[in-house]
């Protein structure tokens, strides 16, 4: 998913929705006055392109850029690039990405505050190195006819060989025997019309980074709100610094926010992701069925082949010929999903050639390493929205949401200020409040404060 269900506060028309009172309410009745909100919206092309502020009672005491991040399990993150194998590695990059979901996957849906600009937000993960290698030339060539005899085989065929698994353990601190990966992350909110935030992950270490823009678009149908990518979203770049500069661009797909009538919450996915290599020249197609008589529904149903970057016209499952067929996947990706070799359908693959990619089963989201509150600036994530969260952890709404009117009032002045004097906004630790093909660059002092994080080290003097 490209991003958080949220919607934006962050851009006209205002809808003023908030109503001040100390009245908790349940889960349902929460969402039964968040319906009755977003009912105002239907047939509103893009509920990201409408401001209206939300009563603090309705709201995770989050701030949006804490909580949506991709690095749910750190130590697939950390796996990728471990393979000597194209194909392998490409495995890695699919192992990565049917973990990013586990906030949703293992909790709840939540509304988190939206991002004012400028505001930014920073942590670490600290992780082992435990990512099983993958390594599909032991699984020998029995499993594997047709697709891929390109690939070198250092083993010999085992036909009684059982299925591997493949999937990464649960995130735990090293042990004192081993020395800990770090994992640093810096997002900030580049722009406010419409609201985009860029982000950069670095594990210097095993020379893997990742970047991106995040921006959604939303719109209420009358029963859910389908999110998907906005015009700055092009997905997730991952860099391998060890791999020759090897990128992967992951796009995201279609999401649906449900069980607004119910009373339950539930995010489902559809349609197709895509995850493509130009310099392997292998390409990942995942498509994923959300709702249908046939199938199950959150279902995945993949494959990997070799595409040609040039003349990249394969979009779905069944244009891939089978000739061009390195691996198909299949499985519940809320569950766990398993890979096979070669073209053969899946359905017609023994059970010992269908080895786990992931099981998601035993995962949990990783916990933040978060910057002391001494040492946060005041428009830093945690800081800023620091009087909401304390309110609304008190039970005192009214208050909270006094306080997020003030805070959402005081970013209105600052828009009027930029306006009367033709001043433009520029990110701190961005070079890119948009563009540059989706992929922003760091600026020396984004540069300075991810080297810092990989160093413990939270101080921001003589950065900002």
């Amino acid at each position: 998913m490209a991003s958080s269900a949220a919607t934006s506060e962050a851009a006209p028309p205002t809808v003023e929705t908030s109503t001040v009172t100390d009245e908790q309410q349940s889960d349902g009745s929460k969402l039964r006055t968040f319906l009755g909100i977003l009912k105002r919206f239907i047939g509103v092309s893009d509920l990201a392109a409408v401001r209206f502020s939300l009563p603090s009672q309705l709201l995770e005491p989050t701030p949006n850029l804490e909580y949506w991040n991709y690095i749910d399990a750190p130590n697939a993150f950390a796996g990728i690039g471990t393979s000597d194998e194209p194909l392998d590695r490409m495995l890695e990059v699919v192992r990565f990405w049917l973990t990013k979901d586990l906030k949703y996957i293992k909790g709840k849906p939540c509304k988190p505050y939206n991002s004012v600009l400028g505001e930014f937000f920073r942590c670490n993960w600290e992780t082992e190195d435990n990512a099983p290698r993958i390594n599909t030339a032991a699984f020998g060539e029995a499993s594997a006819k047709g697709g891929l005899s390109a690939l070198k085989s250092s083993s010999k065929s085992d036909k009684n060989a059982s299925a591997a698994s493949l999937t990464v353990p649960q995130h735990g601190a090293a042990t004192p025997d081993t020395k800990p990966l770090r994992i640093s992350y810096l997002t900030e909110q580049t722009s406010h019309h419409p609201p985009v935030s860029a982000f950069h992950v670095s594990c210097p270490e095993k020379g893997i980074s990742a970047r991106g823009f995040d921006q959604i678009t939303a719109k209420f149908t009358g029963t859910s709100v389908r999110v998907l990518p906005g015009e700055h979203n092009m997905g997730i770049f991952i860099t391998l610094e060890k791999r020759g500069g090897e990128e992967y661009q992951l796009t995201h797909p279609p999401a649906h926010l449900g069980g607004l009538l119910r009373g339950s919450l539930s995010v489902s996915v559809s349609e197709m992701a895509y995850i493509k290599c130009p310099q392997t020249k292998i390409k990942c197609i995942l498509h994923y069925y959300d709702e249908g008589w046939t199938r199950s529904v959150n279902k995945i149903d993949g494959v990997i082949f070799k595409y040609d970057p040039e003349n990249d016209d394969k979009h779905r499952v069944q244009d891939v010929p089978d000739e061009d067929v390195l691996a198909r996947l299949n499985g519940p990706w809320r569950e766990r999903v398993h890979f096979s070799l070669g073209p053969k359908p899946f359905k017609n693959v023994a059970p010992e050639d269908q080895h786990t990619i992931i099981d998601v089963a035993p995962l949990n989201v990783a916990p933040k390493i978060l910057p002391p509150d001494e040492q946060q600036a005041p428009n830093e994530s945690l800081h800023f929205w620091s009087g909401v969260t304390n309110a609304i952890h008190n039970k005192q709404f009214s208050q909270a949401t006094n306080i997020k009117l003030e805070l959402e009032e005081a970013q209105r002045e600052k828009a009027r200020e930029r306006e009367r004097t033709g001043a433009t906004f520029q990110p701190v630790f961005f070079d890119h409040a948009t563009g540059n093909g989706g992929r922003p660059d760091l600026t020396d002092k984004g540069r300075e404060v991810l080297e810092r994080a990989q160093r413990g080290e939270w101080s921001l003097e003589g950065v900002i």
